[in-house]
């Protein structure tokens, strides 16, 4: 599990026009602080040549055990983007997640995510993606 519990009462959802301009026209990598099998959140960070990296973690909706992450309101709003090709951006307190749909996270997700993420800001310089290896705490 990450070290940030999430708390869906400080979810707000962001604008992908509210974000730094530099997301829209540089290389930008996004990068797990983590492995994927950490958890329902994986904390990670956008990054581009020389600028500060942008805190940026991924959040899978479904996972309801032992609690559920994520309101139902929250839930149907992240399906409803995911199944017309965008992802739910959202804020909390210095930090964005994107919003997935699952109860865990997988490479092809998480590419389809940054994909969708890149789209949102129009990307004209391209987005990569780094994962780590491990963290799987179902071993």
């Amino acid at each position: 599990m990450s070290s940030r519990e999430p708390d869906p009462s400080s979810y707000d959802e962001v604008d992908a026009f509210d974000l730094p301009d530099w997301l829209g026209v540089e290389t930008v990598t996004w990068g797990a602080l983590a492995g994927l099998g950490s958890g329902h959140r994986v904390e990670g960070e956008l990054t581009a040549q020389s600028r500060e990296p942008l805190g940026c973690d991924l959040l899978a909706v479904d996972d309801a055990y032992p609690a559920p992450v994520a309101p139902d309101s929250l839930r149907v709003r992240v399906h409803q983007l995911w199944r017309h090709g965008e992802v739910l951006v959202l804020g909390d307190a210095d930090r964005l997640v994107l919003a997935l749909p699952g109860s865990r996270l997988d490479p092809e997700t998480v590419l389809e995510a940054v994909g969708r993420l890149a789209h949102a800001v129009g990307s004209t310089g391209g987005f990569g993606v780094r994962l780590r290896a491990g963290g799987d705490h179902r071993r």
